[in-house]
């Protein structure tokens, strides 16, 4: 099916919260933004709700941040906060690292290899490489995998 970038950002939000996933506007624009762009954006989000670890709390040590194989899908916004306040960290046992790229995007910052399992989020970015994709989504709207779609459902009471 193909959803407008905004359907599919509010429906997703929707959906989110009745999971009572924290930051679901968030997450939910990250997701439609890897979409928009051309990456799994939902095939991890799937992924990440089968881990219920969706609120994590970490600290920086010597080595950076240890985000313990949780999913960045959840975790992103907090380290976004985290390295906007501290600087520049190096991420350990990273998970679903793909979704801190729309964050850093906004942010104007640069990022490490996602798939690298220890790269660092920080420093300055001088351009950004999606903005016609984005723009594309935008006027076209973005195709939606069914199947994956239904997974997010939340049953009524």
């Amino acid at each position: 099916m193909k959803l407008s970038l905004q359907s599919f950002e509010g429906q997703l939000t929707a959906r989110l919260t009745a999971r009572g996933i924290a930051e679901p506007v968030e997450i939910a624009w990250a997701c439609a933004w890897l979409e928009a762009c051309g990456y799994p954006g939902l095939k991890l989000l799937v992924e990440a709700l089968g881990d219920q670890r969706c609120d994590l709390e970490f600290s920086r040590d010597a080595l950076g941040i240890d985000l313990k194989n949780a999913s960045c899908a959840f975790l992103a916004p907090h380290i976004m906060r985290e390295v906007s306040r501290g600087g520049r960290a190096f991420l350990r046992n990273v998970r679903h690292g793909l979704y801190l790229l729309p964050f850093t995007v906004q942010a104007n910052i640069g990022i490490g290899c996602p798939v690298d399992p220890a790269f660092a989020v920080g420093g300055e970015r001088t351009k950004n490489p999606y903005v016609e994709k984005l723009a594309l989504a935008q006027s076209g709207g973005i195709a939606v995998d069914d199947g994956l779609w239904r997974l997010l459902e939340v049953a009524s009471p």
